[in-house]
């Protein structure tokens, strides 16, 4: 069996005279939590549908489990997939909502009775099987959609979205549930999210997408701390873009320093410049510097107790902005 869970070669889909998908590759491992991750418009939604069969592709092939399926149609294909809409039955309770791919399959009763106890067991539902998805709150019908998904037993499951319509508190709780969901079942995700937090939190490894393109793949802290392009350190938090010495440099708000005009250099680079905006963040405050050469810098300080209250620096206030040299990455010029 090939180490790799899906193979994406070469994969190209137009729609009419638009390339929304521009010539992808990428190797998911078997096991993998990977996220694929853009805005709206960068063909990650698209590349995830043509991995489950609902698109083909115009170019390139796909391979889940070293076959190709390229030409194979979606209910030949073993994946299954979980949208942001869990369409669940109405008029069906838990268990019979889990088990319905099973009974279409024509699988015995005691047997899907039994899968779909243990994928309700897996996703911390046992004793809610009875009632109606009305019934239950939207983190629950979230682990119901992840059961009926499961219960199928699926090389690869795909999840469009599916915590986009949760609010901000049960999205944040819900991204350690499916992370501990994946780990439980060991079955590889294929994740697609606008959300750069998300990814963060959830993934193994992480694509970062824009127009049709991948512009870097790597875990989450790789693609937080070394940015292959100006887009993607942008995209992934906040970063301040330089242009110095005839490069392009990556500079994230945390490792900045800020200090009296006067006050002894605390970095191997600094900036002179003037606080145009403050604002207080509970755990952090963000500064915005207008530095004397012209450009802008956002700057953040966690409030660590009283010390910090007396350290606090005004709009007006002249500072002088310092760095390490290793915590400033080149990005390619290339890819701006």
């Amino acid at each position: 069996m090939s180490q790799s869970a899906v193979e994406v070669r070469e994969v190209v889909k137009r729609f009419g005279d638009n390339v929304v998908v521009n010539g992808v590759s990428l190797d998911i491992l078997t096991g993998e939590f990977f996220t694929m991750l853009g805005p709206s418009g960068s063909g990650k939604t698209t590349l995830l549908r043509m991995i489950a069969g609902f698109e083909a592709p115009d170019a390139g092939s796909i391979f889940l489990q070293g076959e190709d399926v390229t030409a194979r149609p979606a209910h030949l294909r073993p994946v299954n997939t979980v949208f942001q809409d869990y369409a669940l039955f109405p008029h069906m309770d838990v268990v019979a909502n889990v088990e319905y791919g099973l009974r279409v399959r024509k699988v015995a009763r005691k047997e899907r009775r039994e899968r779909a106890q243990r994928a309700l067991d897996m996703v911390q539902l046992k004793g809610l099987e009875s009632r109606r998805p009305a019934q239950l709150s939207g983190g629950q019908r979230q682990r119901v959609a992840l059961a009926r998904a499961i219960v199928n037993e699926p090389a690869v499951l795909l999840l469009d979205e599916p915590l986009g319509a949760l609010d901000l508190k049960l999205r944040q709780e819900m991204q350690v549930e499916l992370k501990a969901i994946q780990r439980r079942v060991g079955i590889t995700f294929i994740y697609v999210t606008h959300d750069q937090e998300e990814a963060m939190a959830m993934s193994d490894r992480i694509a970062i997408m824009n127009g049709g393109v991948i512009e870097q793949i790597g875990a989450p802290r790789d693609v937080y701390e070394h940015p292959a392009t100006p887009f993607v350190a942008r995209f992934i938090g906040t970063s301040n873009i330089l242009d110095r010495g005839g490069k392009r440099w990556s500079l994230r708000p945390e490792r900045l320093r800020l200090s009296l005009v006067d006050a002894p250099p605390t970095g191997d680079d600094r900036a002179p410049g003037q606080i145009q905006d403050v604002v207080y963040l509970g755990m952090m405050t963000r500064y915005i510097v207008h530095l004397d050469s012209g450009a802008d810098l956002v700057v953040v300080r966690t409030n660590e107790g009283s010390d910090a209250l007396s350290a606090r620096h005004a709009p007006g206030d002249r500072v002088m902005v310092s760095w390490h040299e290793r915590d400033a990455v080149v990005m390619d010029h290339a890819l701006i």
